[in-house]
């Protein structure tokens, strides 16, 4: 077996650039699955991350709308309220329910204008609660406190200067909501996050005043006793809710999304599209594979005296057939280990640029069993791709061959 490789790695070498001719159509198949998966992958790592709330515990309910496009709570048909908060505080499975209030608006700072999300936090008990789902930290400063009424928390890009206020906000500085000022009392740590990195957080009550709120909220979110109850608490809430806006089920006009389910929703979209990539990348593979069954077959025929040098000396079918299979699988895997190479470089930067882009702290990570298939993958089609070139030459005969 150790001569058949060294003789194939010879035939190899003496054909130098059709060798090379015939590895570019694996080496761009192999590059394009693993550079696409890997992007994939670190797409799926990028846009998860943006989720913010890694709590399993937690349960968010909120009005359907017209459209699905905006933030929750735009464009709904019949909006939450406090009373339907305070009615799912009461279901058994529930610890917390706490009303979520989002309002867009103008920041004003060093003479320069962003609009964003202005986000309320709860007072008492349930402050507590909201920074601990939304594991929120202070990078500057300090987080809001009961009574705080003309301050305001930022998120970390306020900090980062990645908003477009021309110069960092830090904990200290004035800022102008909607025309009224506010002390910055505190910036809050990255999560790699583009929706909580760029917030403002403020207190519940200052927020109504500024905004004009009334009784709506956007969204509640909520806190089981148990991990064990999820199921069972998603479905109390739902009945509950079916019953207070009175629809019937099929036809709910409000949503109650788990982390899971909702997690599980992007990765299916996320993973039919990577899906469809890379049955468009299989495509230069096949092509390779072709390729290498052509230059097999053009190696036989040119060949033909040797294999008749081969036989004549006493080498049997089968020596002839290892010779051809192993030359063309090794075709494959140089290939292969080319694009399996470039395909990881490509899908690690490609993945740190996604994830800069997107502000997450998660980091490009290496699949060692993505490359392992990738390099067994293109063996197998390249070891495939030479059985019909090398059962032709074992089964040349050895007085023809010589003749040429």
């Amino acid at each position: 077996m150790i001569e058949h490789f060294r003789l194939a790695l010879i035939n190899l070498k003496e054909k130098r650039l059709r060798s090379w001719l015939t590895l570019i159509g694996i080496f761009i198949g192999i590059a394009a699955v693993v550079s696409l998966i890997g992007l994939g992958d670190g797409l799926k790592l990028a846009i998860t991350s943006q989720f913010g709330i890694s709590s399993t515990e937690v349960i968010a309910v909120q009005a359907g709308g017209i459209t699905a496009a905006g933030p929750p709570g735009t464009a709904v048909t019949i909006s939450l309220t406090q009373d339907d908060v305070d009615a799912i505080q009461e279901l058994s499975t529930v610890d917390f329910a706490i009303p979520r209030i989002l309002e867009s608006g103008k920041l004003e700072f060093d003479d320069r204008v962003v609009f964003g999300m202005s986000m309320s936090i709860p007072e008492g008990e349930q402050r507590k609660f909201a920074y601990q789902i939304l594991e929120v930290e202070p990078l500057e400063g300090r987080l809001l406190k009961d009574g705080d009424s003309k301050k305001v928390v930022l998120g970390y890009n306020f900090l980062a200067n990645n908003v477009g206020l021309g110069k960092p906000v830090h904990a200290g500085d004035n800022v102008l909501i909607n025309d009224v000022k506010f002390e910055v009392v505190g910036i809050t740590a990255k999560k790699g996050s583009f929706i909580f990195d760029n917030i403002v957080h403020m207190n519940e009550e200052p927020l109504k005043d500024l905004f004009g709120v009334g009784d709506e909220v956007d969204l509640i979110g909520v806190k089981i006793k148990d991990k064990g109850f999820m199921d069972e608490a998603q479905e109390q809430i739902e009945r509950l809710m079916r019953k207070r806006r009175d629809v019937k089920e099929g036809e709910e006009d409000f949503s109650v999304d788990t982390p899971q389910s909702a997690l599980a929703t992007i990765n299916s979209v996320l993973t039919g599209v990577q899906l469809f990539i890379v049955i468009i990348a299989a495509i230069s593979i096949l092509v390779g594979g072709l390729g290498i069954v052509n230059t097999m077959l053009t190696a036989v025929l040119e060949r033909r005296p040797q294999i008749g040098t081969m036989k004549a000396v006493g080498a049997k079918n089968s020596d002839i057939f290892k010779l051809f299979f192993i030359e063309s699988g090794l075709l494959g895997l140089v290939g292969g280990a080319i694009g399996t190479i470039v395909g990881t470089i490509i899908s690690y930067f490609g993945t740190k640029g996604i994830t800069d882009f997107f502000g997450s702290t998660a980091q490009p990570q290496i699949s060692f069993m993505l490359i392992s298939s990738a390099l067994l993958g293109s063996f197998v089609i390249g070891s495939v791709a030479g059985i019909i070139p090398a059962m032709r030459a074992a089964k040349q005969n050895p007085v023809d061959a010589l003749r040429g």
